[in-house]
């Protein structure tokens, strides 16, 4: 089960939608859905857990914290939608564009991808792709 829960004035347009998707994502990968959790903050609420859990005094998008057993995916996956906004317009993308990476990331780190070596963020990116791709966006 996929839930939103949000602790910021940000809400997700249509749940439905991203729920199927990301129900796919996890499919795609051979993988259980579990119960996963996104939590949709903003940078002091993240700036706080990431103090508070990883003892990490900066800014980041996300934060995930993994509660995978084999291949049921489960977790609670922090994001910032501040943060979001601004790497999106520091990479140049829309902010929808930037957010399903981002949702995309949590799920892809239950799933075993890692992105702390340059081979394994390049791995990390490609998923990352191949996962927005099944996100099907109506013309």
């Amino acid at each position: 089960m996929i839930s939103f829960n949000y602790e910021t004035d940000f809400e997700l347009a249509d749940e439905p939608k991203y729920e199927a998707w990301l129900s796919e994502v996890i499919k795609s990968e051979d993988k259980t859905e579990g119960e996963i959790n996104y939590i949709f903050c903003d940078d002091e609420y993240l700036l706080q857990k990431n103090i508070e859990f990883l003892n990490h005094d900066t800014l980041t998008d996300i934060i995930s914290f993994d509660y995978t057993m084999g291949n049921l995916i489960s977790g609670d996956i922090f994001i910032s939608v501040e943060r979001v906004k601004e790497n999106a317009a520091d990479f140049g993308v829309v902010f929808d564009e930037e957010l399903r990476r981002v949702m995309a990331h949590g799920i892809l780190h239950y799933c075993g991808y890692k992105d702390k070596t340059e081979e394994d963020e390049k791995v990390m990116r490609e998923k990352e792709n191949e996962k927005m791709a099944l996100f099907h966006v109506e013309q």
